[in-house]
């Protein structure tokens, strides 16, 4: 859902702030090496979200994640991200700052809602990478008590072994 208001936001900011601002007829040298600053540390800051280092690892809180006791009551039948996807409170907490950075300062500016967007998929690259590897999902908040808890549950429910009807033998 991130990253798809990130998306929003940077669709709707954008157009506006170039509208306004215009096009920038030649680009700065320092904004490229800003830009490559940026992708450089987001790359590398990917690279240590990736790992198991004990305060940026997101690879050690997967593994720290409890089983389910009850798998069947978690398995989502019905629910689909399109009816969640727009979230209009923080839409507005992107676009309007980048719609301000891009008329107030440059209009390349509203596009940070993007680069915000990159950390988003990168983690959730991570976990389905995880999960994959474990065969497992990971679910959050499904403990009253602690939602920022993981847990986890197989793929699939455990089949259900059929029974006869006649004596075992």
């Amino acid at each position: 859902m991130g990253v798809a208001m990130a998306v929003c936001a940077s669709i709707v900011s954008a157009p506006v702030a170039f509208a306004v601002r215009g096009i920038p007829a030649q680009v700065d040298d320092t904004v490229w090496r800003v830009v490559l600053l940026f992708f450089v540390g987001s790359v590398l800051f990917a690279m240590l979200t990736a790992s198991r280092l004990k305060w940026i690892g997101e690879v050690r809180i997967f593994e720290e994640a409890v089983a389910l006791d009850d798998p069947e009551t978690l398995h989502p039948t019905d629910y689909s991200l399109r009816h969640n996807l727009v979230n209009k409170g923080f839409l507005c907490v992107l676009l309007v700052p980048a719609l301000v950075a891009g008329l107030v300062l440059s209009p390349w500016l509203s596009l940070i809602p993007l680069w915000l967007s990159l950390d988003w998929l990168v983690r959730a690259g991570i976990a389905a990478r995880w999960e994959k590897r474990n065969a497992v999902l990971l679910w959050r908040g499904h403990v009253p008590a602690r939602p920022w808890e993981l847990s986890y549950s197989p793929l699939r429910p455990p089949p259900t072994r059929p029974t006869t009807d006649g004596p075992p033998e």
